[in-house]
């Protein structure tokens, strides 16, 4: 990687300015308004409630909450009525108006606004989706400057280019097309593309993505591939085939929601009509049927589900894990197979210098070639030059001026520094055959930056993406929790990626990928019945996100495609927070089994007391109730601070 400067004495290059992003509010979705509704309601009720106002007061509010949460659900459960299925949510509106019957307006309003709530969350959900996807497309620029074959130019948009069109590329703008090099050198930032951290350097014959943003250097590009099948245009595609085709999950409840529903739906048609056929009584036939009905609805059995899953949530969260959705808290816990990405993920994404080598017979030590390297870069605003001047500034020291500053695309900056010819740029270019130094450098995986000073080779500096804290503990922690190692996979060299994957444990190092080659890995598990879970930070990571069984996001360096698409997010980029999470969604599995087990003792003691005998209907209600309060409470233990203290010790044990 050559060190092409800018020089900040030229005038500023105009950038392409940042497009704002087009997110959909959350109060724009219905669903969202109708929960929210609902959700008003029901606590005015509430406190009306508590507070003993009359029930004129409260009670048209508990029937209004039925309304306005109840009405899409119901419709929805109708719908797939209509097409011959049962779903839970028309027997949830059915459970809510019997409890209403029965005098329980309170418990079917909350199981209304539980559901409600529910359905926003996932509308929220699958809209920002979908906004970041065509907030994608903003990547590409809408125009390109197009060369006439008479050697003029006209600015056309960019998706009329055509292939065997060439395109300028100034410097500071993105590129237009998919295209190939003709003329020129500069370095271009695909970092959206590959994930590189460093801008790569391009001259003629050199490939360059749409969407990327070309360095100092301006460029002819010959466009090779038609603007509708560039790579970015093909990211689009895929993260919104991934996340069509994806295979729905549902919480383990609704997994069974079919049957329990029609048994227990096709059990109260008959315990109402079979005595009304051999002559009994209507009203004690009605009784006991309604009391079935609520003994049996599976009020206790969802809340079973949700309370474990949603503190588990919340914990998470306060430890900086955002988990979008129950169903996601779930699945993290069904893992058996990681992917990580390199740059941005397991690095922190930015360059530092690792090494400092003067060169025999230079005369210099390694303070006096830090100093005079990163003099000669101060004026220079490249990522390789602010590292230098960073790592100089940390050795604590003092930085002459540097006189005649200029910087060549593909070969570096020259300044005089104290009165001798500074240079820094490419080793192949600078050092000739004196290669020996920054082959080594190079060969453990670094970026190598030469320095000659009058003339002479002084040394080199290696420079490489600093690891995360806690990068080897996370990869410890996962692989005790999965049985087998993380697979890196990264769009990075195959050098840079063999050394990262040293030094953190890992075994499996796929290397050079574009977005396309990661979705395919990870479908090639998934065909292998891998629960993979893939994290990463990039543009290019957002196909594989939307493809794996769980995609995780990096919330602090991770980009809005990224953030929107992945399941969950690390909001601090703290790495070991990763086999911690999925410690608790376990647990918290383990708590749903239990919830379940409890309420199935209870439904099924008090359906056989109202078969076998008279189940009066207040103790009913008090049982069903009962069990809907113990298995809530239990769930609850997960927002506990010792929860999340178990799960992470525990990935700290298991790293060791």
């Amino acid at each position: 990687m050559t060190s092409t400067l800018i020089d900040r004495s030229a005038p500023p290059t105009a950038r392409p300015s940042a497009v704002p992003r087009r997110r959909t509010r959350v109060l724009a979705l219905p669903e969202a308004r109708w929960a929210l509704s609902a959700l008003v309601l029901f606590l005015v009720a509430l406190a009306g409630q508590l507070l003993g106002a009359p029930d004129w007061v409260w009670e048209p509010l508990y029937i209004a909450v039925y309304v306005t949460g109840g009405w899409e659900p119901g419709l929805e459960g109708l719908k797939a009525l209509k097409d011959k299925t049962l779903d839970v949510d028309l027997l949830m509106v059915v459970a809510a108006v019997g409890a209403a019957a029965i005098g329980q307006v309170l418990d079917g309003a909350l199981l209304i606004v539980i559901f409600a709530t529910s359905g926003a969350l996932e509308a929220v959900a699958t809209a920002r989706t979908a906004d970041s996807v065509r907030g994608l497309l903003d990547l590409a620029p809408a125009t390109a400057t197009r060369l006439l074959p008479g050697g003029g130019e006209e600015t056309v948009a960019a998706d009329a280019l055509a292939v065997g069109d060439t395109v300028l590329v100034r410097p500071g703008e993105r590129v237009g097309a998919d295209g190939r090099v003709l003329d020129g050198a500069s370095e271009v930032d695909q970092a959206t593309i590959t994930g590189e951290p460093l801008p790569a350097a391009k001259a003629p014959g050199d490939e360059v993505f749409a969407g990327t943003v070309n360095g100092t250097g301006s460029l002819r590009v010959r466009v090779e591939r038609d603007p509708s099948d560039s790579v970015i245009a093909r990211i689009v595609r895929m993260v919104e085939e991934a996340s069509e085709t994806k295979a729905p999950t549902q919480l383990f409840i609704e997994r069974v929601e079919q049957r329990y529903s029609l048994v227990m739906v096709a059990a109260t048609l008959a315990l109402f009509a079979v005595p009304l056929a051999f002559g009994a009584a209507l009203q004690p036939t009605l009784l006991r049927a309604m009391t079935f009905m609520i003994v049996a609805s599976p009020c206790a059995v969802v809340l079973a589900t949700m309370p474990p899953l949603l503190s588990a949530i919340a914990n998470a969260g306060r430890h900086g894990v955002l988990v979008k959705s129950a169903v996601v808290m779930e699945r993290l816990g069904q893992v058996d197979a990681v992917a990580l990405d390199k740059t941005g993920t397991l690095t922190e994404g930015t360059p530092r210098v690792t090494e400092v080598r003067p060169l025999p017979g230079s005369g210099l030590d390694e303070d006096a070639l830090l100093r005079l390297a990163a003099a000669a870069e101060r004026p220079s605003e490249h990522p390789l030059a602010r590292a230098v001047v960073d790592a100089a500034r940390a050795r604590g020291l003092s930085l002459p001026d540097a006189e005649g500053f200029s910087s060549a695309p593909g070969l570096g900056v020259t300044a005089t520094v104290e009165g001798r010819e500074v240079r820094v740029g490419a080793p192949a270019r600078l050092l000739g055959d004196d290669s020996a130094a920054y082959e080594e450098v190079e060969a453990e995986g670094r970026t190598a930056v030469a320095v000659l000073a009058d003339g002479s080779p002084a040394g080199v500096l290696g420079l490489a993406d600093r690891l995360r804290p806690g990068a080897a503990e996370a990869v410890g922690g996962l692989t005790a929790l999965t049985g087998t190692a993380p697979v890196l996979l990264t769009g990075d060299n195959r050098r840079a990626a063999d050394r990262l994957a040293a030094e953190t444990g890992i075994d499996d190092v796929r290397a050079g990928l574009l977005p396309q080659d990661k979705v395919a890995a990870v479908r090639e598990w998934a065909e292998a019945g891998r629960h993979v879970m893939v994290v990463g930070d990039g543009v290019n990571d957002a196909p594989a996100l939307a493809a794996a069984h769980t995609g995780v996001a990096m919330g602090r360096a991770g980009s809005d495609l990224a953030l929107e698409t992945a399941d969950a997010v690390v909001v601090r980029d703290e790495l070991a927070a990763l086999p911690a999470v999925v410690r608790l969604s376990r647990t918290a599995r383990r708590l749903v089994v239990q919830n379940l087990a409890i309420a199935g003792v209870c439904i099924t003691a008090l359906v056989v007391w109202d078969l076998a005998g008279q189940l009066p209907l207040p103790l009913g209600v008090a049982g069903h109730e009962g069990s809907t309060v113990l298995v809530g409470l239990n769930g609850l233990r997960l927002l506990r601070e010792s929860a999340w203290t178990s799960a992470r010790k525990g990935s700290v044990a298991e790293h060791r």
